[in-house]
Parts: C-alpha cells; structure tokens; sequence
C-alpha cells in the first residue's frame, strides 16, 4: 500500500512573504470578481490594497498560530512587511497581536516589541516627508494597514 504525500515544512516566516500575500490577494480578488468588475479604477486599487491588509492579517495570524508555542505570557507581536511595489515604492504592511490599545489622551499602548514597532513606522513616516513616496493612513488603528 501507498502512503499518502509527504508533508512539506515551510518555514513560517515564509507566510508573510511576497509570494504568500499575493496569493491571499488573488484568493480574495478572485472570491470578490463581481464586485471588483463594477468598482471604477481608484475603487480597484483601493481594494486591492485592503485585500493586502486582510491577507497580511490572516497570514500573521497563521503564523501566530504555528509559533504560539513559543510564546511568552503577556507578550506581543508587532509584524512589519516591506514589499516593493514598483519603481521607488515599498508597501508597508503591518499587523500587532494582541491589537494596540488607543488611550484617552491620544498616545498607544502596547507591549515593548509593538512600542518598537510603532517607533520603527514613525522613522519610516519621516522618512516619507523626506520625499520617499509613503503615505500613512490610520497607523494607530491595531489592525494591518498599508504604507503607499
């Protein structure tokens, strides 16, 4: 009798590559062609970059999952994806387990590793002013977000 295939491991740092975010892309894309033939233009690219936002979500989720035995109790994740996007343009992707807390008084809080993060997004968003093509959109919000 035959066995069944032979499991592949994957390094799971690889579900927060290129080609596994692209997938998930395409997945929804593909899931929502109905409704992405009926946006115009703007609505597409607009879609297209929160269909990056869910797939870099759910795959760092994915990842959380397989690694969650290493975990520490009370410790979080910050996940920072850069991706050329063509030309001079990097995505910025980024995803916080658990989510950021937004205080009364405006400031974040989080655990070190996702403070770091946020200091780490702040010197990419300087460095944007600089002229570096990026926009930042909501950068406290605790879900993935992306930087065009």
């Amino acid at each position: 009798m035959s066995e069944g295939p032979t499991p592949v491991s994957i390094d799971v740092d690889a579900l927060l590559g290129t080609r596994a975010v692209e997938a998930g892309v395409s997945a929804l894309a593909g899931r929502n062609q109905h409704h992405l033939a009926a946006m115009a233009p703007e609505e597409q690219v607009e879609a297209a970059n929160h269909w990056r936002e869910l797939a870099v979500e759910v795959l760092s989720a994915a990842r959380n999952a397989l690694t969650q035995a290493q975990a520490v109790q009370g410790a979080g994740r910050a996940v920072i994806v850069l991706e050329d996007s063509g030309g001079e343009e990097v995505n910025v992707h980024v995803t916080f387990s658990p989510q950021l807390e937004e205080m009364s008084d405006g400031s974040i809080a989080g655990t070190p590793a996702q403070l770091a993060a946020m200091s780490i997004l702040e010197s990419i968003a300087g460095d944007a002013e600089g002229g570096h093509g990026h926009s930042h959109d909501d950068e406290h919000g605790g879900h993935g977000h992306s930087h065009d």
